[in-house]
């Protein structure tokens, strides 16, 4: 696939979604995003509105679930990125119901309608799929674990892995073109705390001198990836026709405990800040579980694409803290 396309970026309007947006207009491509704004927020693409590449963004303020709006998207549109989902382990937590719905619901009328009109689909799933894998890394074949039903910390996990499976059920029934790929904490500027996002919310703490809140003991590990690479794979995978109809991990295989990482943003930012330790249970209510440690393994995707992670955790840190300062004096 060639630039000058049309893209339909469902969620486009949220951090993940609005930088895909901007790589696709920056290649030449026509947008046409929707969102409903319930976790994204317009602002994200009001910088893109301006000079020559605004006149190829077309933004529709909506649920992607009201079929006949994405109807009429997705009959424009040569490919579909898919990224509008419930986000965070907060809203996780505290809207169960509004999780799965959600999920389910998009993924199901994203698909069906696509089907139609055989358009080739992005998903963007999660490598919360893995559950409480113990052995790392994550390969893509590999069995997924997930926690009981009565956990709600799982309801997600659960979602995004039957949108999966809907996902591939397509691309065998029906022949939908089709590809999934599994975020590992995608962060960067524009990401906002207010979900659960651990990065954002402990650059806030440290710029302002806070305690940093960190959940648990702070041993467990995570690799984060910076977006805009994470967005350029996204794209190389969309170009790439041996890519459909398969599963790809896509982040950073760097690993760091949460206590690692706050202390890097302590370091980094300058801050008086110190460490706040806090039970899940106070943070989450009770029966909230965790996994300890979660790598991606990139082979895959590497061999797919040649993908190499760019950013690495210490610059996105800073571009991070940039952009929030940025945001304060603005503001």
């Amino acid at each position: 696939m060639q630039p000058d396309m049309e893209a339909l970026v469902t969620g486009g309007a949220g951090f993940i979604g609005s930088h895909l947006t901007e790589a696709l207009l920056a290649r030449g491509d026509a947008v046409h995003v929707i969102d409903d704004l319930s976790t994204g927020s317009i602002k994200n693409l009001d910088h893109l509105r301006e000079g020559p590449a605004g006149k190829r963004l077309h933004v529709t303020i909506d649920k992607v679930e009201n079929a006949g709006v994405l109807a009429q998207l997705v009959d424009r549109a040569d490919v579909v990125y898919h990224l509008a989902a419930a986000v965070g382990v907060r809203l996780v937590v505290e809207s169960p119901v509004r999780t799965i719905e959600t999920n389910l619901k998009t993924t199901e009328v994203v698909l069906e309608l696509a089907a139609k009109k055989k358009k080739n689909v992005f998903f963007a799933s999660t490598s919360e799929v893995y559950g409480k894998r113990d052995v790392q890394p994550c390969r893509e074949g590999d069995d997924l674990i997930i926690g009981p039903t009565n956990i709600g910390r799982w309801s997600y996990a659960c979602s995004k892995a039957i949108d999966e499976f809907l996902a591939l059920a397509y691309a065998r029934e029906k022949g939908l073109p089709v590809i999934v790929a599994r975020f590992f904490n995608t962060v960067g500027p524009r990401q906002t705390g207010r979900y659960g996002m651990v990065v954002p919310s402990f650059v806030r703490q440290a710029l302002a001198n806070q305690p940093i809140t960190v959940y648990g003991d702070g041993s467990q590990a995570r690799c984060f990836g910076f977006v805009e690479d994470v967005v350029g794979a996204v794209v190389k995978l969309v170009d790439t026709p041996a890519a459909y109809g398969q599963v790809f991990n896509i982040g950073n295989e760097t690993e760091v405990t949460i206590n690692e990482l706050a202390e890097r943003i302590i370091r980094i930012t300058g801050s008086s800040s110190t460490l706040q330790h806090i039970p899940y249970t106070e943070a989450y209510g009770d029966g909230f579980e965790d996994m300890r440690r979660r790598v991606p393994d990139l082979t895959k995707i590497k061999d797919a694409i040649g993908y190499r992670p760019r950013v690495a955790l210490d610059e996105i840190i800073q571009k991070v803290a940039s952009y929030q300062r940025a945001a304060r004096s603005d503001g």
